[in-house]
């Protein structure tokens, strides 16, 4: 499988070349030169498969000669070692729980996959690969876990001071080994501003091999399609119309879910459920997409003002606006209304959510005023512990810690500190030497 370039001023490459390079050389996001469909028998035989075997039938196309087959039916069985559970609210809403991982999060599966196929095509090469990443939240823990003690890897995470949750920065910041956490004094847009600018830099560039473990990076967001044939593997002999609502900030997991659609997976409709940071919703009422420096909110994985994984959604419509809009519909919630929508889910079915998840449900309610045929599922991508002041709060009980929150929860923080990007390049640098 080749790879091209959305700003269309790069040779096209291979999925080697666009997993350790993260961003073409003319700085557009990697994507695949040719989607082939899956058979009608697949979908119609998907409850028969077990989810090692969908996710490989889904990706193996992707990366074609590159990694092995039995190799990459390894990694994948490694990054699939959890499970994806449905749970159904009432007859027109069901969630699909992401956050059985490690670090218990939808972002472990991306991570994981990145890093065992980095690691394989690093394993005979003595040159070092520098992995820098932004977080809003949930990114910098999952790709901590999965990358750490990954041979001739080093891993930085930028992330924004006093921005992330407790239990978030404890995740990026007490692994050690080869993960450094940078804390940065401002916001998540920031932060990635200053990892889009390092790649920027020849001279850093010429100096250092950096890749990103953002969703830009494809083997961070392809294995993100994954999740969509999970929920319709366990719903499709009960609803007709499956549609999923996806709490949305860098806009990699819902556009992973259209690459699963066009795959062919049987999905009839996507919402993209916003916080405040709701560029996209406005997009799709007024056709103007107008980037915003993003505000904080309690749903804080998806505080994102300028979400890079959109050009993709636009490149999966050749950039039709009516094609896309008749595939994606798009809401906005608040803070208040996202803590009302927690306390609704407690109260009347007893499920404890997180604020993202909680964005998500919204969308459903949204949605179904209009579609009262169809079955909304919401992804749940994060567990309520990562966020315990806003939802305990909220549904006034106390939550008891898994195992793998309780593992780093008394951990002492290592972060740096740095204002800019200058504390940026200078930190690379002198790592390097």
């Amino acid at each position: 499988m080749n790879y091209y370039s959305l700003n269309k001023k790069a040779p096209n490459t291979s999925f080697k070349n666009a997993v350790i390079k993260g961003l073409a050389p003319d700085k557009g996001l990697y994507f695949p030169v040719d989607i082939t469909p899956l058979p009608k028998a697949f979908f119609d035989n998907i409850e028969n498969l077990s989810d090692v075997e969908i996710a490989y039938q889904a990706i193996k196309q992707f990366i074609t000669s590159e990694i092995p087959d039995a190799v990459l039916k390894k990694i994948v069985e490694e990054t699939l070692s959890f499970n994806f559970p449905i749970v159904t609210l009432n007859d027109r809403t069901s969630t699909l729980e992401l956050f059985h991982g490690p670090t218990m999060a939808f972002k472990d599966v991306g991570a994981r996959f990145m890093a065992r196929c980095l690691g394989y095509f690093n394993k005979d090469s003595t040159k070092q690969v520098t992995v820098l990443v932004a977080t809003s939240g949930d990114t910098g823990g999952a790709v901590a876990s999965g990358f750490l003690g990954v041979k001739g890897v080093h891993v930085v995470i930028l992330y924004p001071k006093g921005k992330v949750s407790a239990i978030q920065e404890k995740q990026l910041t007490t692994l050690g080994q080869n993960i450094t956490a940078l804390e940065v004094h401002g916001v998540f847009d920031d932060c990635q501003d200053m990892v889009k600018r390092a790649f920027l830099d020849e001279e850093l560039t010429r100096r250092i091999q950096l890749t990103s473990a953002n969703s830009i990076n494809v083997a961070r967001w392809l294995p993100q399609l994954f999740y969509f044939m999970f929920a319709y593997k366990q719903l499709y002999k009960k609803h007709k119309e499956i549609v999923f609502s996806i709490p949305s900030g860098n806009f990699g997991n819902i556009c992973a879910g259209m690459m699963a659609q066009q795959l062919g997976l049987p999905v009839k409709h996507f919402i993209a459920s916003n916080n405040e940071n709701n560029v996209v919703t406005r997009y799709l009422k007024t056709e103007n997409y107008n980037p915003k420096a993003s505000v904080q909110t309690i749903s804080n994985a998806m505080d994102v003002g300028n979400p890079s994984n959109f050009i993709r959604i636009q490149e999966i419509y050749k950039n039709d606006f009516k094609r896309l809009k008749d595939n994606l519909s798009s809401y906005s919630f608040t803070d208040e209304e996202t803590k009302l929508a927690l306390a609704e889910m407690y109260n009347q079915y007893n499920y404890i959510a997180d604020p993202h998840g909680a964005v998500g449900y919204l969308g459903c309610k949204s949605y179904l005023k209009q579609n009262p045929n169809a079955h909304c599922v919401f992804l749940e991508t994060a567990h309520p512990t990562k966020f315990l002041e806003v939802v305990e709060e909220v549904i006034k009980k106390k939550l008891d810690l898994p195992p793998q929150i309780k593992a780093v929860i008394n951990k002492e923080k290592v972060a740096i500190p740095i204002k800019n990007y200058n504390d940026l390049k200078g930190f690379l640098l002198n790592k390097q030497e």
